[in-house]
């Protein structure tokens, strides 16, 4: 059997139907939990589709499970390549870098495009698809600042949005 994930992306790429996988998980009791997700959201019929197709796949291929779920990522969606990061600039996200900045290792912000101007070591490891530089607008009780970073310096980030349930209520 090949790698778990790449049977996946690839049987999920073949369904021609814009679907990103996000995740493959094996979780307790034999659960296996695949994540996808799509530019607009993703829909219950792309799920179902996607759990018949993984289904036989999975059975050809011998892979051990017990239940199948598959579903989106929700509003706190991880980004885990370059896509993601160019896909949600103008999202407010949670970056952990892998050192610290300013004595912190998480920030929540609104992802940004590189700026005009990148400092000259920040530059200098910046390597087009690879490493790109990203900002992330920083608002604290104090002060509002700018982050500049490569993208190889984030050890992890997820979307962060401001969910206002009490819109639209009278008071």
């Amino acid at each position: 059997m090949s790698d778990l994930y790449t049977l996946t992306e690839q049987a999920i790429d073949g369904l021609a139907l814009d679907l990103e996988l996000v995740d493959v998980e094996r979780a307790p009791l034999g659960l296996l939990r695949i994540t996808i997700d799509k530019e607009g959201g993703v829909t219950i019929d792309d799920c179902e589709q996607v759990s018949r197709l993984l289904s036989r796949i999975f059975e050809v291929e011998n892979v051990d499970y017990n239940r199948l779920e598959v579903g989106s990522p929700g509003v706190d969606r991880p980004l885990r390549s370059v896509a993601d990061f160019k896909r949600f600039i103008g999202e407010r996200v949670q970056i952990r870098f892998r050192v610290a900045r300013d004595s912190h290792k998480v920030f929540t912000g609104i992802l940004g495009a590189e700026p005009e101007e990148v400092p000259a070591e920040l530059a200098a490891q910046a390597d087009g698809e690879l490493n790109p530089i990203f900002s992330l607008l920083v608002e604290d009780k104090k002060n509002t600042r700018t982050l500049v970073f490569g993208y190889t310096e984030v050890e992890k980030a997820k979307l962060d949005p401001v969910l206002d349930f009490r819109k639209g209520k009278k008071k």
